[in-house]
């Protein structure tokens, strides 16, 4: 593959074994590629309507094609052609996500001190909480928290050098600079930073040179009385692979957690939504949503974007039918995608008796090695998470956790009660979503 749009060409061609012809000219045929960029593919369409429906409905699909491209994760981003131009003309990525603000961001119980920290964070950058990190699990809005303290920064600090990367980017950012020699371009990128903001940080645990780079970078900007801002889908101490004294570092920052919002936030979310693409969504259909998808704010966002693109293609008024479609569609007709390994990893550990960090230990002793094998998978069978997510839950590579569920499946095979006995945890695991 030559060039960006080598990629997309061949991405497309291997999307026609998942879509119609015709699927993929309406959402596809204008789309261009744009740049490939630190393990991310980004794709300009026409318009935000384009944009908001590949977002809700293929993303996750582009996904993983372009990991069987690769054999690595790369993340789509879909831009509106405003929003490429914008990257074009040199624009940080920061810019073109300007949605993503404080004033959007619908607080209630469960998110109110993450999002107190983070406007304290970003009104007096470095005054008190520096590291700030942010935790809890996918779709909660963590990246909206970092986003909306990036563009508070960029206003008050007009020319302020912002470095927002994810966990996995940093990593693949030192390797391309080990490679091309330019280890110094490197350090000076992330240590003259005025703010570094740091997404998903436990994809470095593990990874002994990243780890290093990243701890001498922290030390450096800290000195420096340099804000930093990090998000992970765990608290520190239950990092077990990420060095000591880099947890430590972390620990001695502001812990902040962001649990599932209660059913009155799921409301409010829902409204606000609807409010700010102009859509009528009448009180019951807003109650249904509420009391269907509970664990995950993009799921829910993802459902009233979808009932706005019926609306305009179908041309027909919202109704029951359609908001039930809408939702089995943004689940993909599977309502266990809303079991999150941590549901997952807790339940087995009541099971087995033994705390949920016994689970992600390093640990092989017999009494953390079956649980933790069960609980790869059953996380495999209940969210559909790839081998290399599921490892990271757990400090583990991909192989070790198709090897763990081949165990398991072994097991099942020769053992009919310990078969019985998967069937009974997945079934319990179930009711609890």
């Amino acid at each position: 593959m030559n060039s960006a749009q080598d990629v997309l060409n061949n991405l497309l061609k291997l999307l026609e074994k998942d879509l119609s012809k015709t699927t993929i000219s309406t959402w596809f045929a204008d789309a261009r590629a744009v740049a490939f960029q630190q393990n991310s593919f980004y794709i300009a369409v026409p318009n935000l309507f384009s944009k908001q429906m590949i977002e809700t409905r293929y993303k996750t699909m582009l996904e993983e094609r372009l990991f069987d491209m690769f054999s690595s994760e790369v993340n789509a981003v879909i831009l509106t052609e405003e929003e490429a131009a914008a990257m074009s003309a040199g624009e940080s990525s920061e810019d073109v996500f300007d949605e993503f603000t404080f004033e959007r961001f619908v607080v209630g119980p469960s998110n109110r001190f993450a999002y107190a920290a983070a406007m304290a964070v970003a009104e007096k950058p470095a005054h008190q909480y520096n590291p700030l990190y942010i935790y809890g699990d996918s779709g909660l809005g963590k990246t909206h928290l970092l986003r909306a303290i990036s563009n508070v920064i960029r206003k008050n600090m007009p020319g302020a050098k912002i470095v927002y990367i994810t966990g996995e980017d940093f990593t693949h950012d030192l390797i391309a600079a080990i490679r091309a020699q330019k280890m110094e371009e490197f350090r000076v990128k992330y240590r003259q930073a005025d703010l570094l903001l740091i997404d998903d940080i436990q994809f470095i645990a593990g990874k002994k040179q990243t780890e290093e780079e990243f701890f001498y970078t922290f030390d450096e900007l800290y000195k420096g009385k340099i804000q930093m801002v990090v998000t992970a889908d765990r608290p520190p101490k239950e990092m077990y692979t990420l060095e000591n004294r880099i947890r430590s570092r972390f620990e001695a920052g502001l812990l902040a957690d962001i649990q599932p919002p209660d059913y009155e936030t799921r409301m409010a979310i829902i409204q606000n939504k609807a409010d700010l693409m102009g859509l009528e969504l009448a009180e019951p259909f807003c109650q249904y949503i509420a009391s269907s998808i509970k664990a995950n704010i993009r799921q829910i966002e993802g459902t009233v974007k979808m009932l706005m693109a019926k609306q305009n293609l179908l041309h027909q008024p919202i109704d029951i039918d359609m908001v039930s479609d809408a939702i089995k569609a943004v689940l993909r007709d599977n309502p266990e995608i809303m079991m999150t390994p941590s549901l997952i990893i807790t339940e087995i550990a009541k099971y087995y008796g033994i705390e949920p960090d016994v689970i992600r230990s390093v640990s092989r002793r017999k009494e953390a090695l079956v649980p933790r094998q069960v609980a790869m998978y059953v996380i495999r069978e209940k969210t559909g998470l790839s081998l290399p997510e599921i490892g990271r839950e757990f400090g583990k590579d991909h192989t070790t956790v198709m090897n763990a569920i081949r165990k398991v499946e072994d097991r099942m095979a020769k053992d009919p009660d310990f078969k019985t006995l998967i069937k009974d945890l997945s079934a319990n695991i179930s009711d609890k979503g």
